[in-house]
């Protein structure tokens, strides 16, 4: 005691700064020259507050030497690439050269000022994600705590095991650490893999397949390449008739370092979802036209294919809600541009257009007005939304005989569908938004699972009976509608989709501008459009 108030007096009368002064007029700053990015005003709350805890003490040095709890966190950003994040966020390549460079007081507390403001960066990226989703307009909107990043770090400066904690703050999904499995895996390959594309022409070219089918696991040492060819086009979202024509040609000459990049985007939007939900989701991947529903240990129980909007002016926004209700035998209410764009000339052309296709023209009060006869007037007010057609209930009915209700702004469900033959595509892409499901039956039995009396010989009564039912769910079911051009199968299997919006895109043109990233825009392929089926 009397020693550290010796040496304060003496530090104050040779006109010294306190360390710990030093190191407050450091945070105060909100920059600190040595980083990478210098500017950490966005986290300096959260900076400020781990140091006041402690009186402004140095959290990992001691000594003048970095405590074991900052070098396992040094190790873990710089192997920040392993989880899809770069290195050089968190000064990767600077933290060798500091660990040697620790002389003197000040060289102390900047590198511990770095190291914490390196991984606070590190935690948010990784627990959080580095871009928040509404940049791009996406409707994920979650109410879920952000990690409080002081207590992290106060408990990670006396952590046993620095690796593990930081382990617990990522996303605990299993097709989250497959992605990451796969991740490590195709940086790997992509370094191995080099040299000109592929042409058809190319006499060279089916050793060059062969080569690239065995490096990314497609094809065995006993297998026929024919066979190994399907694989990979069944991997790529792609008919597997295994000829190697323009698409496929297009996915081998893809760069495996764009592979890369697609996992490590599909790692972000993993970050941007909550670590829990209050009943099992389902979930909707649009790239991938595929839906599937969880059960508790967020293992898929139930997957089918889905058809989304198109690409071009009637894109499936990306968002999430929670399903409250299903109404069986449906009407369609036909959105305003459809009508105008699309029904009206038909019925223009065909008067009996309307009897045909089961429509029926209504006001607004939804009160009949016609089922056939269309007069010039009754034209003139459906183009200018006066009046409005619907269809009526049916096997001919768009929506098919049940549909899935999820309130959101965009006018979005999942519905059924009369026209079957488009699951039979592998680009699936054909709707005005809304998202037709494969298998309604068994969703609809998924969703009213634990529902008294709702078994699949009721579902199939409501069906193909008579008037329109409304079931409610006492407990939504979370719905999410994402967006990620890898997947990484329960068998490890990794498939590739291509980027049908343009929003991986988006996500990398943002990614590589750095921090921050809050109030910057990307140039492109980052809204979505409505209204809907």
């Amino acid at each position: 005691m009397k020693l550290a108030l010796l040496s304060a007096l003496l530090a104050i009368t040779a006109g010294a700064t306190p360390p710990n002064e030093q190191l407050h007029e450091l945070v105060d700053t909100g920059v600190l020259s040595d980083l990478r990015w210098p500017d950490f005003s966005h986290i300096q709350p959260d900076v400020r507050r781990f140091y006041e805890s402690n009186g402004y003490q140095p959290a990992w040095v001691r000594a003048r030497s970095a405590t074991p709890q900052a070098r396992a966190i040094i190790y873990t950003l710089q192997n920040a690439p392993l989880k899809g994040l770069d290195a050089e966020d968190y000064d990767g390549s600077r933290w060798n050269g500091r660990l040697l460079g620790l002389r003197t007081e000040s060289d102390a507390l900047r590198f511990d000022l770095a190291l914490t403001v390196s991984v606070m960066r590190y935690i948010s990226d990784v627990s959080s994600g580095k871009v928040d989703p509404a940049v791009f307009s996406f409707g994920l909107h979650f109410d879920q705590k952000k990690c409080d990043l002081s207590e992290t770090l106060a408990a990670l400066a006396n952590a046993t095991d620095v690796a593990a904690d930081l382990n617990r703050l990522e996303p605990p999904f299993e097709g989250y650490w497959r992605a990451q499995k796969a991740l490590a895996q195709y940086l790997t390959i992509a370094r191995e893999n080099t040299g000109p594309p592929l042409t058809q022409a190319d006499p060279a070219g089916l050793p060059k397949v062969e080569r690239l089918l065995r490096l990314v696991g497609d094809l065995g040492p006993n297998d026929a390449l024919l066979d190994g060819v399907k694989r990979f086009q069944i991997r790529h979202g792609l008919d597997p008739d295994g000829r190697i024509g323009k698409e496929t040609l297009k996915q081998l000459n893809t760069p495996l370092p764009q592979r890369v990049r697609q996992l490590q985007l599909v790692l972000e939007r993993w970050r941007w979802v909550p670590h829990s939900f209050a009943r099992p989701p389902i979930v909707v991947n649009i790239p991938e036209f595929r839906l599937r529903a969880y059960d508790q240990q967020y293992r898929p129980e139930l997957e089918m294919k889905v058809v989304v909007g198109k690409a071009y002016r009637h894109k499936t926004p990306v968002f999430s809600s929670e399903m409250t209700h299903l109404i069986f035998r449906p009407y369609w209410d036909v959105p305003l541009s459809i009508q105008r764009a699309e029904l009206v000339p038909k019925i223009v052309k065909d008067p009996a257009y309307l009897a045909e296709n089961d429509y029926e023209i209504v006001d607004s009060r939804r009160q009949l007005i016609s089922t056939r006869a269309v007069s010039a007037d009754m034209l003139a007010q459906l183009r200018s939304g006066k009046l409005f057609i619907r269809q009526v209930p049916g096997e001919k009915n768009a929506l098919g005989l049940v549909k899935f209700l999820f309130p959101n702004e965009y006018n979005v469900y999942l519905h059924s569908t009369p026209a079957k033959s488009l699951f039979l595509r592998s680009r699936r892409d054909f709707s005005h938004g809304c998202i037709r499901v494969e298998k309604p039956e068994e969703l609809a039995q998924w969703v009213l699972r634990g529902v008294p009396g709702w078994d699949m010989d009721h579902i199939q009564e409501a069906e193909h009976g008579v008037d329109s039912e409304r079931v409610n769910l006492d407990k939504p079911i979370p719905v999410l509608i994402v967006y990620g051009t890898a997947v990484v199968r329960a068998d490890e299997e990794v498939f590739f989709f291509d980027d049908i919006y343009g929003y991986d895109a988006a996500l990398a043109q943002l990614l590589d501008h750095g921090y921050p990233y809050s109030g910057w825009q990307p140039t492109s392929g980052a809204r979505d459009l409505r209204p809907r089926e």
